[in-house]
């Protein structure tokens, strides 16, 4: 009985070392994120060929990566981030405040390192969607 129990032991301990090198394996390559980032597409777009649309993303990851250029597949157009700015600056005074800001970067699962605004604390329309232009790009390259 103590072998039976030494050798369930041992399995199980082997099984925990295989788990945990699967989950840092995962999180180095930082692949939930990518499949966050695949599904978040999916829903947005709804596809009538899913299969398809993941190639052709994925497709474009690989072209943005070698090329270094603007071709990452990408959530939000300027009608979007314009229709996102309105909302948050809901008197029209042409700003959104730093805070503002920084929350939609997280509402977007961006992230909030190196935030640029005016002296005043301000971000104008313009910026915001040059700057989450800009996160989303670097959000992508990781891959």
């Amino acid at each position: 009985m103590a072998a039976a129990a030494a050798a369930a032991a041992e399995t199980a301990t082997a099984t925990a070392t295989a788990e945990q090198r699967g989950r840092q394996y995962l999180e180095r390559h930082r692949i939930p994120e990518l499949l966050h980032n695949l599904g978040a597409l999916l829903l947005y777009h709804r596809p009538e060929r899913p299969r398809e649309f993941l190639i052709q993303v994925l497709e474009r990851l690989k072209a943005g990566k070698l090329a270094e250029g603007e071709e990452y597949p990408c959530l939000m157009d300027d009608s979007n981030l314009t229709a996102m700015f309105e909302m948050m600056d809901v008197v029209g005074q042409g700003y959104i405040t730093s805070a503002q800001y920084g929350e939609a970067l997280k509402t977007l699962g961006l992230s909030t390192e190196g935030l640029h605004s005016a002296d005043d604390g301000t971000i104008t329309l313009d910026t915001f969607k040059a700057e989450v232009k800009k996160k989303m790009l670097e959000s992508w390259a990781v891959y």
